[in-house]
């Protein structure tokens, strides 16, 4: 089991409003450099917010929404100074509630 850290927030919000793509494409761009592999996605309409486990805190995020999940805190943390109005967590994944951490309801 991994421990997978997320921001989320309403999909227009991350997707339109905020210039998410810019970031994420600057960090692509830096792990290149780097050789480090993807450790980040971009999940619209994601499952695990409808896990049990996660429902007290994510019934607060707009419908549709979209995350950003990443096996890396910092890189999470990071996202939440950067966009401000997003909900930030974390979960274990594979469990029974969450069989894929990048399942989309979309």
């Amino acid at each position: 089991m991994s421990t997978y850290h997320f921001v989320a927030a309403s999909e227009s919000f991350l997707t339109v409003e905020e210039p998410l793509e810019e970031v994420l494409r600057e960090r692509v761009r830096h792990y290149g450099e780097q050789g480090k592999a993807i450790d980040f996605w971009l999940v619209r309409r994601p499952a695990f917010l409808e896990a049990p486990e996660l429902a007290a805190s994510t019934s607060t995020v707009p419908r549709p929404a979209a995350a950003v999940v990443s096996t890396d805190e910092k890189f999470i943390t990071f996202l939440k100074l950067r966009l401000e109005f997003v909900l930030v967590g974390q979960f274990e994944a594979p469990s029974s509630a969450i069989a894929d951490p990048l399942a989309s309801l979309a």
